[in-house]
């Protein structure tokens, strides 16, 4: 059993490294250079959203990123449009520009090849379903799991 908790350990981490090289060969071919993977699923996962940095950053799907200067290059590049929060002027909200929803949208366009690809050649049906419930159950027992250490 150690093995093979092990081996899902390193094939998560492998796996998240994988499809942020996919994303990252994607925008080569679009000839984006403005932007890079991880600031690409940062603009996938805001979508339609109007979202706080703090909100993003608590979110934390970005490892191994600065959330806040990723954002900032964004905004520089114009993928991002950044406000202050009308409530709480020292909230600042981000949403995407119209040409982040053309990424966005390529984004789509890519995934939506990659699962035809994965219906006629990897998968049947429902695989993947039961793949995303073992995944969420081993979150939910990681997230179980601090609640009881030590702090």
């Amino acid at each position: 059993m150690k093995k093979a908790y092990l081996e899902t350990i390193a094939l998560v981490e492998l796996l998240h490294r994988e499809c942020l090289e996919v994303i990252k060969a994607d925008l080569d071919r679009q000839g984006i250079r403005d932007l890079n993977n991880v600031q690409a699923m940062i603009l996938f996962n805001i979508g339609s959203d109007v979202l706080s940095v703090g909100e993003l950053t608590n979110r934390g799907y970005y490892l191994g990123s600065n959330v806040s200067y990723n954002v900032k290059k964004m905004v520089e590049n114009g993928y991002l449009i950044q406000e202050r929060s009308p409530h709480d002027r020292r909230a600042v909200h981000v949403r995407l520009s119209e040409k982040a929803l053309a990424v966005v949208q390529k984004m789509h366009d890519m995934y939506d090849k990659h699962l035809q690809a994965l219906n006629t050649e990897t998968f049947k049906d429902g695989e993947l379903d039961g793949v995303n419930l073992t995944l969420r159950r081993l979150e939910r027992f990681w997230a179980a799991s601090m609640d009881y250490a030590p702090r």
